[in-house]
Order: C-alpha cells, then sequence, then structure tokens
C-alpha cells in the first residue's frame, strides 16, 4: 500500500527547512509572508499560517514586531518538529489568555488579515474548533486583543499641566499603535469599542481637556480629533508593514526602485514647487518619517488647543 503524503502545510514546512539549511534563507532573511506562501503553493492562509507555526515551533523562524517573520540565529535552541495538532482537551487545557496572547503574536507578524480561528489553532497546536470554547468568533477575539494590548498604556497619573497631559497620553498610545500595527483596523472613529482600557485612556485625554472653559460638545471633539491623528498615521504605519511584507522591500529599496520615474517627473517642469522644494532640503533627500509627523502634528494640534483655552470658547 502506498503511503499517504504529508498534509500540504507539511510540505511548505520542508521546503522552507531545507531553504534555511541550505543557507539559500539566511539568519536575519525574511520569510516569505503567508500570503505570499499561500499564493506560491496555491494553498488556505490557514495552511500557509500553519506550516509557519511548525517551523516556528521548532526555532527555526521567530516573529520579529513590524519587520516580520525572520530565520533565527544558527546557535538559536532547536526543537523537535512537532506533532500534527491535536484537541487541546477540557476548555480549561488552552486558556483565553493563552488564546489572546498567541492571536496577537499572528497579528503583530502576519497583520489582522492573516488571523482567523483555524490559522489561530494551528498557531497554538490544537484542532480547528477549540478556540471556539474560549471565544465566540473572530469579532469578540479581536475585542479582546484590543483590550489586552491597551493594557500596556501608561500615561503618567501624577498632576501635570493639560497640555502635558495630553502630549502623554497621545505618545502612550502611540508606542502601542507601533508595536501592534493591525491596532489601527479594529474599528472605525465613529463606531468606538466600548472596551475597558479604551474608555480608561479615554478618561485620561478627556479630564485633561476639561475645565478650561470649553464647552462638552468641543471636549469630545477635540478628544476625537487626536484620536484620529494617532489612528490615521497608525493606518499608514500598518500598510508599510503589509507593503514590506509583500514585496520583500524596505521603504528605502522601494523609493531607490522609483527614482528613475521620480526624475522624469521632475524634470519635466510640471511640478515646479515640489522639485524646488525637493532640492532645498539638499543631498539626503526628504525623509518621511512616521514618527516624526506624529510629533508634527501632535503640536499643531496642541497649539490650536491653546488658542482655545486662551479663548475660553469653542471655534466660530
Amino acid at each position: 500500500m502506498a503511503e499517504r503524503p504529508d498534509p500540504p502545510y507539511l510540505r511548505i514546512a520542508a521546503t522552507l527547512r531545507r531553504r534555511i539549511e541550505s543557507g539559500e534563507l539566511a539568519p536575519g532573511d525574511r520569510v516569505p509572508a503567508t500570503r505570499r506562501l499561500a499564493q506560491e503553493h496555491g494553498v488556505a492562509l490557514a495552511t500557509a499560517t500553519k506550516a509557519l507555526a511548525v517551523l516556528r515551533q521548532e526555532g527555526l523562524i521567530h516573529a520579529e514586531g513590524r519587520t516580520g517573520t525572520l530565520v533565527a540565529p544558527r546557535d538559536a535552541p532547536r526543537r523537535p518538529a512537532p506533532a500534527p495538532p491535536r484537541d487541546a482537551g477540557p476548555a480549561g487545557d488552552l486558556g483565553r489568555d493563552r488564546l489572546v496572547r498567541a492571536a496577537i503574536e499572528l497579528a503583530d507578524a502576519e497583520g489582522l488579515p492573516a488571523l482567523s480561528m483555524r490559522a489561530l489553532a494551528a498557531r497554538v497546536g490544537v484542532s480547528a474548533m477549540s478556540p471556539y470554547r474560549h471565544v465566540r468568533g473572530k469579532d469578540e477575539l479581536v475585542a479582546l486583543m484590543t483590550d489586552t494590548v491597551l493594557g500596556e498604556l501608561d500615561p503618567p497619573r501624577t498632576p501635570a499641566p493639560w497640555r502635558t497631559r495630553l502630549e502623554e497620553g497621545a505618545r502612550a498610545l502611540w508606542r502601542v499603535h507601533r508595536a501592534h500595527p493591525w491596532l489601527a483596523q479594529t474599528g472605525p472613529l465613529t463606531r468606538p469599542q466600548l472596551l475597558p482600557r479604551l474608555l480608561d485612556y479615554s478618561e485620561w485625554m478627556l479630564a485633561a481637556l476639561d475645565g478650561h472653559g470649553l464647552d462638552a460638545a468641543t471636549v469630545l471633539d477635540l478628544n476625537a480629533l487626536l484620536y484620529s491623528h494617532i489612528q490615521g498615521l497608525a493606518v499608514h504605519a500598518e500598510r508599510e508593514a503589509h507593503a514590506a511584507g509583500q514585496t520583500g522591500l524596505t521603504d528605502e529599496e522601494w523609493l531607490d526602485a522609483q527614482e528613475p520615474a521620480m526624475s522624469a517627473l521632475l524634470g519635466s517642469g510640471a511640478y515646479p514647487t515640489l522639485a524646488r522644494l525637493l532640492d532645498e532640503v539638499g543631498e539626503d533627500g526628504y525623509d518621511l518619517r512616521l514618527d516624526g509627523l506624529f510629533e508634527t502634528g501632535l503640536r499643531a494640534l496642541l497649539d490650536g488647543v491653546a488658542r482655545l483655552v486662551a479663548e475660553g470658547a469653542p471655534p466660530g
């Protein structure tokens, strides 16, 4: 009787393992993203995620925040390949906290679109239905993930001037978004999630804005505006991470590839202001950094708030 072939996820894992062991993928190299693996091998995203989970459990690869999944150093401890996923048994054996943390790690490494209940089950080594013992579905899971990472917020609670409190709160939320780019995709501004830690953050910012002669609607609007500044830039951080994973190019490498087309456009004379400004920044060129944009935008917004506070009245 012919032997049954290995399941697709093990075949994909074996292919990547050979590339790592041969040196084709060296330590520190980015491993193909889940979506790319799924396209190359003609499999579902969950299957590709399962293949990466095998190599991660063996210690051959590891997640590196926004950078993606990288080949581990050669001296990293190696573990034998895990047995095929099995049920975790009683619901308590898996644990909601472990499930949520694993989901956060997966979203940090691969992005929110790569997160599914099946992919999560593969990551933690349980059957596809086991996560449903702890959460009703992806929406509830993402809400738990969001509340968990917002627990990393740590704005100071000591008395300080209103501007200092707003700066500290905004920077704390920006740091959380930078650590977890998927967070920007979890809900629109007009439909806020009623999560305890998100409400804690809003309470901090509203208390800093309150009591300066501004009416209630203006205070609420300013809080929403500050939040949308952070979330808006965070969306671009998430897209940046996704683009790097999809193309395998850093921002600098992508810009280098656009240089001939950009030179032709600037040399056409159709965009004189842009051409002059880029020339004025010098040989190093304009370096668009989201962290710098965050600080510039925050300063401009708070300067506007300061004018409103000085007037003691809403605009208009």
